[in-house]
């Protein structure tokens, strides 16, 4: 089996960092480029970071150079400072970054986005997930997968309070039987199930909803 260079998106955060940590022991990959804002040290040789300017990412195409692209960016509204800014993340970088590789001839994208994305949505937040889901379907990839997690659980950077208290009381409501696919995952689940995927053969366009993510 020849083994692949993967490139991870949002190589910090809560689903990108466990994300790095499985590809380096997974068979089918020779090498990780991790994009990110600031230098990040890593104890493998496989890995390669990339320092980038995101408001400036065509400078840095180079670094996309591979054959799966896993797009873990992601912020919040309190993070970002504003909606416009947000979606500078949450679209607008991961776009840019996803059309880069397609044209460095990456042949798998697998993206994080979240239960509920639609592009019709009345929350920014899952509207925003969804305008993502729908322009990235458009791309020339030859395989596209969409993992949509519900609350994530795990170790962040930034606190979030909303989550924490989120993380206490939905474990709970969603011991209820047909509340059970509502229930939280941890970053970490999400990443293995991602590095699964990325390994076996699968349709042009996947959708994993939340019961799809948890790793059997």
């Amino acid at each position: 089996m020849m083994k692949k260079t993967a490139i991870v998106v949002g190589a910090t955060g809560l689903v990108g960092q466990s994300v790095v940590e499985h590809l380096v022991n997974a068979a089918h990959i020779e090498k990780v480029i991790s994009i990110t804002r600031s230098p990040v040290a890593y104890s493998s040789a496989n890995v390669v970071n990339h320092v980038v300017n995101f408001e400036r990412l065509a400078a840095y195409s180079a670094a996309f150079k591979g054959d799966i692209l896993f797009s873990c960016l992601g912020t919040t509204l309190k993070q970002a400072g504003s909606l416009a800014a947000q979606r500078k993340v949450d679209i607008d970088y991961q776009f840019e970054a996803a059309k880069l590789a397609l044209n460095n001839g990456v042949s798998h994208y697998l993206l994080v986005s979240s239960s509920g994305a639609n592009e019709k949505s009345h929350s920014p937040y899952l509207k925003m997930k969804g305008e993502l889901e729908v322009k990235i379907g458009a791309l020339g990839f030859n395989r596209i997968s969409i993992f949509q997690p519900s609350l994530l659980l795990g170790e962040r950077r930034h606190f979030r309070l909303g989550e924490k208290i989120a993380a206490y009381i939905l474990p709970v409501i969603c011991s209820i039987s047909f509340l059970r696919r509502y229930r939280p995952i941890t970053g970490n689940e999400v990443a293995k199930k991602m590095v699964l995927v990325s390994q076996e053969a699968g349709k042009r366009l996947e959708t994993f909803k939340l019961d799809e993510v948890f790793v059997k």
